[in-house]
């Protein structure tokens, strides 16, 4: 923070001179919500965005990526007003408790943890080892997770813009951009199942349902949304 006054306390200080950071000069802290406890988000902090969370009431983090410091909340508005932080027993991982303004996941999720690893039961984890289990009768967690973790991918590229990606390419284009890809794919798709080849076909509709993820974020209309909105045509009483 060179050329700006350090306004932490001497106390504050001697904290911060006893911070054990990484060898790349970071330190994981966790984001926790003061009222509900629920994990929020995970992220690093570097000696410059600990003092201006410190300094500012509101979380700032480093982002690795873009290799910047980070406002959470500071394009987006959701912001978190922090109510304390803590460090634990080796000094190298914080707890920040906030107050959040809005959701912290650029999903629109009030938590980055909202996605549970199964456990499973026995039955169907034994049957599945052993190919027992069709890929219909699976869980829907398992089989499904792809699409979440490809909905998960596609936010980031969006936040971060890493260079040379495709979908950063999508992004900086617009949604024309994306509809047309949407459009095109949707055509191929088409042309695939008139041709009868499902190898073809395949491909096509996961290029298709890529793009079509693309524009969601774009719209920041999280795919639970529409999985909501199936679940509630499907219980809609049948009129045959």
């Amino acid at each position: 923070m060179s050329g700006q006054q350090n306004n932490t306390t001497p106390g504050q200080q001697d904290i911060l001179e006893g911070i054990r950071w990484n060898d790349a000069g970071l330190l994981p802290a966790i984001v926790q919500d003061d009222k509900t406890l629920e994990v929020l988000m995970f992220a690093y902090m570097n000696p410059e965005s600990l003092k201006l969370s410190l300094e500012s009431g509101q979380t700032w983090f480093w982002s690795r990526s873009r290799g910047e410091l980070w406002h959470k909340g500071g394009t987006s508005g959701n912001t978190q007003a922090i109510t304390s932080i803590h460090y634990d027993c080796d000094s190298d991982t914080l707890l920040v408790k906030v107050k959040p303004e809005g959701p912290a996941c650029h999903t629109g999720k009030v938590s980055c943890f909202y996605r549970e690893l199964p456990l499973g039961s026995k039955s169907a984890a034994d049957k599945a080892e052993a190919g027992e289990l069709h890929s219909a009768e699976r869980p829907a967690e398992e089989r499904f997770a792809v699409l979440a973790e490809l909905e998960r991918i596609i936010g980031e590229r969006e936040a971060e813009r890493p260079e040379g990606a495709y979908t950063t390419y999508l992004f900086d284009k617009g949604v024309d951009k994306i509809l047309k890809k949407v459009g095109e794919e949707t055509a191929e798709t088409i042309i695939a199942a008139k041709n009868k080849d499902n190898a073809e076909l395949r491909l096509e509709v996961s290029d298709l349902i890529y793009h079509l993820l693309v524009l969601l974020q774009e719209r920041k209309l999280p795919l639970d949304d529409i999985m909501a909105e199936l679940s509630a045509r499907h219980e809609r009483p049948r009129r045959d």
